[in-house]
C-alpha cells in the first residue's frame, strides 16, 4: 500500500471523527440541538432521494426525516424519543405490520 492509499482512510476516519464530536458537544449541553433550516432541508432531502418502493428505503427515509426533526424549530423532540420511534418502526416491520 501506498502512502496515497492509507490517507485516504485517515481522512475519513478524521471526519467521521469531527462529526462525532459536534454530536457529542450538543450531548454535554442538554441535548439541546439549536434550529438550522439547512441541515432540516439537507436531511429532508436525502430522505426523498432515497425513499424508494421497498419497506427498507421506506424505513430509512422516515429515520432520516424523524432527525431533522430534532433541527427543526417547529418541533420538539429529543434523540431518545427518535431512538425509541426508530425502534418501533423496526420492530413493527419484522412483525409484518401494524395489523399482526
Amino acid at each position: 500500500m501506498t502512502n496515497n492509499d492509507q490517507s485516504a482512510p485517515h481522512e475519513s476516519t478524521n471526519a467521521t471523527a469531527d462529526r462525532r464530536t459536534t454530536t457529542d458537544d450538543a450531548g454535554d449541553e442538554g441535548d439541546s440541538f439549536e434550529p438550522d433550516p439547512e441541515r432540516v432541508a439537507a436531511l429532508r432531502e436525502v430522505a426523498d432521494d432515497v425513499r424508494g418502493e421497498t419497506s427498507e428505503s421506506k424505513q430509512l427515509a422516515n429515520i432520516l426525516y424523524r432527525t431533522s426533526d430534532l433541527y427543526d424549530a417547529d418541533e420538539e423532540t429529543t434523540p431518545e424519543e427518535i431512538v425509541r420511534n426508530v425502534k418501533f418502526i423496526l420492530e413493527v416491520n419484522e412483525r409484518g405490520g401494524l395489523g399482526r
